[in-house]
């Protein structure tokens, strides 16, 4: 995959008060220590979340290779203006997993963590900023594959949903790793009903959906990643990876969970989860 640069807002210098929500989110990731609460006052908006957001993405030492977009509570949706959210995730963070294949995820130990199986769509094109309708013949072009998926939803505040989506949005969309399975053969022409998904936790089924479960389509997430760069100037770039979604729920997991996420006829595979650890290369981000 090509060298993506890190994608950023185009703006004014944020308030003081959301600089310091930025800087202690990521020192917290950086650690790898628990927040007890969210560090400071809550933005106000989505947008405000994604001015944290982006600011956030310029601390971090890492490159964006794709985007995670999950939904926003049907509740909340007229009042926060989206019925989606989203967040980066980082190159260091990917990782191909074949069929049968462990892989082994860092999530925050006494944080938030979750395994969500996903499909995850990977970009045939760059598509630049711009305001414009995609119809789902022209998406389909855009996209190089779909592959089947896991997204390790991470963060160091345990309480990050209960929170809310303009807390998820500040804390990179709660995303701490992606793992990408096998493409799927002709995903746009096969019925969605054969597009199935089962997720087990320590060998109890957890969850279990097809893709006729997606709201909009397989295709809607990406559409939504797409308005939404073009808003916040954010260039999607050929080779990265867009996650459309927890299909089958999102499953709570610890460092002492085993997971087996299973696409049926596309590929199974297994994730274990270890604690994130301090980072090397934490510098003083705060003050």
């Amino acid at each position: 995959m090509p060298s993506l640069e890190n994608a950023t807002n185009v703006g004014q210098p944020l308030p003081t008060s959301m600089d310091d929500i930025s800087k202690r989110l990521v020192a917290a990731r950086r650690s790898g220590r628990a927040l007890p609460d969210f560090p400071g006052e809550l933005p106000s908006s989505l947008s405000e979340a994604y001015a944290v957001q982006s600011a956030s993405i310029s601390r971090w030492s890492d490159e964006v290779a794709g985007w995670k977009v999950g939904g926003v509570p049907p509740e909340l949706r007229s009042t926060l203006g989206a019925p989606r959210l989203a967040g980066p995730i980082y190159r260091s963070s990917v990782f191909d997993v074949a069929t049968n294949e462990e892989k082994t995820m860092r999530i925050f130990d006494g944080g938030f963590a979750a395994v969500e199986a996903e499909f995850v769509i990977e970009l045939a094109e760059t598509i630049k900023p711009v305001q414009r309708d995609y119809a789902d013949t022209t998406l389909i072009d855009v996209v190089a594959a779909m592959h089947i998926g896991a997204e390790i939803a991470s963060s160091p505040m345990a309480d990050i949903n209960r929170i809310g989506p303009i807390c998820v949005v500040c804390d990179f969309g709660n995303n701490n790793g992606l793992l990408v399975g096998p493409s799927i053969p002709d995903w746009h022409t096969r019925p969605a009903s054969e597009l199935t998904a089962r997720v087990f936790v320590d060998d109890a089924q957890v969850g279990q959906a097809t893709a006729e479960t997606v709201e909009g389509g397989l295709l809607q997430s990406l559409r939504f990643l797409i308005e939404l760069s073009a808003q916040r100037g954010v260039t999607l770039h050929a080779g990265s990876y867009v996650s459309c979604g927890a299909l089958t729920g999102i499953h709570d997991v610890t460092t002492a969970s085993k997971a087996h996420v299973d696409f049926g006829a596309f590929g199974a595979f297994d994730v274990r989860f270890e604690a994130v650890g301090a980072d090397a290369h934490v510098d003083s981000v705060i003050g």
